[in-house]
């Protein structure tokens, strides 16, 4: 286990440069009402440059018809794995978008959607519909809730594309019809579980999940404060996962 209790150098640099994004989610339940099935271009999600917007906007099959989406490719147009983002509740594409332009020069795609409920649902239209786009492997990456069914979808057994690796930041042990305890149970895949230290019970979940995980390449890391979620990354995670990511899953 590796517990990380401060904030790196390269943390510092990276703050430094991104503007923290995403606000804090918690609660046992989630506020009725679904996103627009059409991206709106004038609206860009409200965090989208025009220039993003053009580029980036897209819908991404669900469930329920279509969701709201972003997706880019890496810097160099080439890769074959993709992280998948998932929202915290009353969270948005927005909580990620400071954070993903780290993330695509490192060699990966990326697709966020607007979620609200759980992604696990749509989870296996997003991968298939990512299987058209040349992907082979996907990171489900998940705040709070989002992590929580990420942890749920990367457990079943049968999704169009491998779940290569999931990162859950702040991911409640149970979340509606979600249980990450069940679901650590069976992942084999690598696992990263963050949690700022005096977010309860978040961190506390967090060590718990960690301890039930049966994943061989597993990873904890702590960080001080209270902050939740996508935030984590604007407090050390985001070196950390980018880490964890060149060490599990490489770009390629």
């Amino acid at each position: 286990m590796t517990v990380k209790t401060g904030k790196s150098g390269v943390a510092a640099a990276v703050l430094a440069v991104l503007v923290a994004a995403g606000c804090q989610s918690v609660g046992s339940t989630v506020t009725p009402g679904a996103p627009s099935s059409t991206a709106d271009p004038a609206r860009g999600f409200g965090c989208l440059t025009e220039e993003q917007n053009r580029a980036g906007s897209i819908n991404v099959p669900a469930v329920s018809g279509v969701r709201p989406g972003y997706f880019r490719q890496s810097d160099a147009g080439t890769a074959k794995v993709a992280l998948f983002f998932s929202h915290q509740l009353a969270g948005s594409i927005c909580d990620w978008v400071p954070y993903l332009p780290a993330f695509t020069k490192a060699g990966y795609a990326v697709l966020a959607t607007e979620e609200p409920d759980s992604p696990a649902r749509d989870v296996p239209a997003a991968l298939a519909w990512l299987g058209g786009k040349g992907i082979t492997e996907v990171v489900l990456v998940g705040a709070s809730k989002g992590g929580t069914g990420s942890l749920e979808a990367a457990a079943e057994r049968s999704t169009p594309l491998p779940v290569a690796a999931v990162v859950s930041l702040s991911g409640p042990a149970a979340y509606s019809g979600d249980n990450a305890r069940i679901a650590v149970a069976k992942i084999k895949a690598p696992v990263f579980f963050a949690a700022e230290e005096d977010d309860s019970p978040f961190a506390g979940d967090a060590k718990d999940l960690y301890a039930i995980s049966v994943s061989p390449a597993k990873t904890l890391k702590l960080y001080p404060g209270a902050r939740h979620g996508a935030d984590l990354l604007a407090d050390g995670a985001l070196p950390d996962v980018l880490a964890f990511l060149a060490q599990s899953v490489p770009p390629r």
